[in-house]
């Protein structure tokens, strides 16, 4: 039998003895992690911090505790976006700030752990040979934990803390209800637990099942059963009942930024989603005992045949059973098993998470559950030699850490590690050939890729359209570019790029003019304020009889949205000088345009020709020319233009000069050869 209480010496080992154990855990996460500082941002950060506003600034406050629902893994967790917003007021984008707060984090979550596992393990319930060695099993499995390589995605990739800051305040809820078993007046432990309870709800949605899990704690360690511990402790039990009201307040307030992928009704069956969860579950076991191979992003992919994971299913089920019986038998026993179940029911259980069917920072708690065990069960049979074992352990997984660490070191390199350990990731593929994309001389190798992820995904209509961006660059492929963007609007009627990008397309094609009408406009139904489909359109607007007043009208617009858009400016100006009474119009667009990009030689060449037509204005025209020609060597129009206006100010050497030249690069001009004799003769009078 168990001894009745713990004895002083099993509960409060050397104070030296425990600020050894918490100096040895965050030196080691300290070399587990070294090399992260510099990595940069990847994945799911681009959202979450380079595109995330609401983290500009600390105040007001509320503004930072309501991040944008733009799905990102800030979106519905004020505390989360709050910690982005510290970060960027420290760095900027500077990489290494954000990396050193998931290090204190993850460092300080190993620390909670230490302790709760710690006074876990010297409870009354427990053997007296558990609760004699309590603190080197408690520092080892805690070591393990700090340094396995599986916690990597949730450490290194910047906004996966979530996953570590809610398992801090996890944790942390409960080391205060463990402080509140271990005293005679628990109520400010209690109240501590509460308050960790209530940040983790602000946090993460897996913090939902931290009540459940503390009452299954009390049965198993504390109270022995449930009604004995909601009679003792009710009041704390509705107190973290009630922290459950501002989870729902934030899940209800985050709409499309947190359910949008979330729930049901999204395209994956229940079913489909748990036979996949058969498979992720299997595959985080294995991680959590041989951490290889590990995946970034494991993709959208579901199981839709129940015979395929078979294996895993029958697996997972004896687990669930051997828990199921161990929970009932001696709850001590079957807690581990319980927990690890129970943390993970949120993202593996029947309700889909359609943007990440598998995820290995899902992990990162659980883990704990799983070390834990093995641990335990390795100290019942070595013995004391379980601490060399262990010693060496944590340094082999320290250094596949560090190792893993290095893949991190660019997205490129990153999405090309997914595609070769999962290739079957049709985001993986779609990333991996963005990338390609990005670098000269590889567009054959981007183009593949592409292909692959929309045959592994036919419905997946960003790939569809980044392929069709590929394959547009090559006039030879433009049919195939079509084909694809009308496929992404098939899955997506209402993308807009797609919409503009077909349009530009099909608007090359004279007998199709009236289809990019239509694409324009169906872009800008969905966008109204897109720019570039509003320029866009006015071009084709332009060519068509009779239009040019709804050309000017969408030349305005993409102005109005966009003010700094030299080329919306200039094309207006065009339009404007069509009609001498809006002639001064025109030139004021023209400077605009120069004032934006100064090396625009069209637009000098043009506002030469209106400042030609005002009194007096003449030399402006010749110093606009003389840019144009300047910028653009061989734009004939330019020096032509050049060559009357110096004659028209008397210059005809001067003219001479720019009509030789111009005749130099195209003689096939009769009229310039006529005004170039004049010249000549002229001259030699």
């Amino acid at each position: 039998m168990p001894d009745p209480k713990p004895t002083a010496d099993f509960a409060a080992p050397a104070r030296g003895r425990l600020w050894l154990g918490s100096l040895l855990l965050v030196g080691l996460a300290l070399l587990a992690y070294h090399n992260t500082f510099s990595l940069p941002f990847v994945f799911d950060d681009r959202l979450a911090i380079q595109e995330n506003a609401s983290i500009r600034q600390l105040w007001p406050l509320g503004d930072v505790l309501l991040p944008p629902n733009n799905g990102s893994g800030a979106a519905g967790r004020p505390l989360v976006n709050l910690s982005l917003a510290l970060n960027y007021a420290l760095s900027g984008e500077a990489v290494w700030s954000y990396h050193a707060l998931n290090l204190l984090i993850h460092a300080s979550a190993g620390l909670a752990l230490f302790g709760v596992v710690r006074r876990t393990l010297v409870r009354p319930v427990l053997p007296a040979r558990v609760r004699v060695a309590a603190l080197p099993l408690a520092l080892t499995i805690a070591a393990w934990w700090v340094v396995h390589p599986l916690q990597t995605e949730s450490v290194t990739c910047v906004v996966q803390r979530t996953e570590s800051l809610v398992s801090l305040f996890y944790l942390l809820t409960f080391y205060g209800f463990v402080r509140a078993l271990d005293t005679v007046r628990p109520g400010r432990w209690e109240w501590f637990s509460i308050g960790m309870c209530l940040l983790g709800m602000a946090t993460k949605e897996v913090m939902v099942t931290a009540p459940v899990l503390v009452l299954a704690y009390d049965r198993a360690f504390g109270a022995g059963r449930v009604g004995v511990a909601w009679r003792q402790r009710r009041g704390y039990y509705l107190g973290l009942a009630g922290t459950w009201l501002l989870l729902i307040a934030l899940l209800l307030g985050a709409g499309g930024g947190r359910s949008e992928g979330a729930g049901f009704g999204l395209g994956v069956s229940s079913w489909d989603y748990l036979l996949t969860q058969c498979r992720a579950l299997v595959i985080y076991l294995q991680l959590a005992v041989w951490p290889h191979p590990l995946v970034l992003d494991y993709g959208t992919g579901v199981v839709t045949d129940w015979r395929t994971v078979v294996p895993q299913g029958l697996l997972v089920l004896a687990l669930l059973g051997v828990t199921a019986w161990a929970w009932g038998r001696r709850p001590v026993s079957g807690f581990a098993g319980v927990a690890f179940f129970v943390i993970l029911a949120p993202s593996s259980s029947v309700v889909p998470l359609v943007g990440q069917t598998i995820a290995e920072h899902r992990m990162y708690l659980p883990l704990a559950a799983v070390l834990a065990l093995i641990v335990i069960g390795l100290h019942a049979w070595l013995g004391r030699r379980t601490w060399w074992l262990g010693g060496v352990v944590a340094v082999v997984l320290s250094g596949l850490t560090v190792a893993r660490n290095r893949d991190y070191r660019s997205e490129a390199g990153l999405w090309a590690d997914v595609v070769r350990k999962f290739p079957e990731n049709a985001r993986g593929q779609f990333n991996h050939a963005n990338e390609l994309a990005k670098q000269p001389g590889r567009t054959g190798e981007a183009l593949a890729h592409y292909r692959e992820a929309v045959r592994l995904k036919p419905d997946y209509p960003e790939a569809h359209y980044n392929f069709a961006n590929e394959l547009a660059w090559q006039p030879e492929l433009t049919a195939e570019a079509i084909t694809h963007y009308e496929t992404a609007l098939r899955y997506a009627p209402g993308y807009a790029e797609a919409h503009n990008n077909l349009a530009a397309l099909l608007a090359k094609q004279p007998d199709r003019q009236t289809e990019a009408i239509a694409h324009y406009e169906a872009a800008l139904r969905t966008r109204p304020d897109y720019p570039d489909a509003h320029y866009n359109l006015a071009l084709v607007l332009a060519q068509q009889p009779g239009r040019a007043g709804e050309a000017l009208e969408h030349y305005a617009a993409a102005i109005r949205f966009r003010p700094d858009y030299p080329e919306a400016h200039y094309n207006l100006a065009v339009e404007l000088e069509k009609n001498p009474a809006r002639r001064t119009e025109a030139i004021t667009h023209y400077e605009t345009a120069l004032r934006q990009r100064p090396d625009f030689a069209e637009a000098h060449c043009n506002l030469g020709t209106a400042l030609t037509a005002l009194p007096g204005r003449l030399p402006d025209a010749i110093t606009h020319y003389q840019k144009a020609v300047e910028l653009a060597p061989n734009y004939l129009l330019a020096r032509n233009n050049l060559a009357l206006a110096l004659a028209r100010s008397g210059r005809l050497a001067e003219a001479a000069v720019q009509l030789e030249a111009s005749l130099a690069v195209d003689p096939n001009q009769p009229e310039m050869a006529r005004r170039l004799r004049s010249l000549r003769e002229l001259l030699q009078r």
